[in-house]
């Protein structure tokens, strides 16, 4: 499970993220509102931890926009200082699942995680998604952009499995391995399914998210830091 811890007090955020790896889950993090709506927005993940006091925006801001201007239907924990009820209100009307008041103890904050997760395993989509690229699982239906793409079932296996790691680079023969098993065809066959999903997925729009790195292998990525 990877889980988006934002909050700006240092000494809480390394207390969580030190607890949560130590439970097993992956974990990034962010430190004010802004930089935590671009990770929330164009990263995939089981669960937000989101504080409410951030500079920059609030996390009330970041979980409104996520809802109603990202569709992002990920959990969000909020964690708040207040303890007046339009408080916690307020978060649960912008979209929040759940509320912790500081100061928690960190196996609450755990076993508040894991409540939420088993509630929305059984209740949201299995979606992907990758900066404005969507891909629902259960009707593999897939839109950039709120365009519908359509791709054959090798691309929407090829899809789904450079959208999982993402950003992650994916050497060629895990994605052959991926895709056929030990009965992978030539060496060309990847090349080609990789060119047509290119085609589909970053030809009609103006940023590119399939990125070819030589020799190594593929990454799905809004952004290559330069490689």
């Amino acid at each position: 499970m990877r889980i988006l811890v934002i909050e700006d007090n240092r000494d809480i955020l390394a207390n969580i993220l030190d607890y949560l790896q130590l439970k097993g889950f992956a974990v990034d993090c962010a430190q004010d509102g802004l930089s935590g709506l671009h990770l929330a927005s164009t990263g995939h993940y089981d669960l937000i931890v989101l504080d409410i006091m951030l500079p920059g925006i609030d996390g009330y801001q970041v979980c409104k926009r996520l809802r109603e201007d990202g569709h992002n239907e990920v959990p969000i924990l909020m964690l708040t200082a207040r303890d007046a009820l339009d408080d916690r209100l307020q978060g649960l009307n912008v979209g929040a699942d759940d509320y912790l008041i500081k100061p928690f103890a960190l196996s609450e904050l755990v076993a508040r995680i894991e409540a939420i997760l088993r509630r929305s395993q059984g209740s949201r989509k299995r979606q992907l998604k990758v900066a404005d690229l969507l891909y629902d699982l259960d009707t593999l239906h897939v839109s950039r952009a709120g365009q519908p793409l359509k791709l054959n079932p090798i691309g929407l296996k090829l899809l789904a499995v450079l959208m999982q790691k993402s950003p992650a680079v994916i050497r060629r023969e895990a994605l052959e391995e991926a895709l056929w098993g030990d009965d992978s065809p030539d060496s060309d066959s990847l090349r080609s399914h990789i060119h047509q999903l290119r085609q589909v997925l970053d030809k009609p729009f103006p940023s590119p998210l399939l990125h070819t790195l030589h020799g190594v292998g593929y990454r799905l990525a809004e952004h290559t830091n330069g490689v």
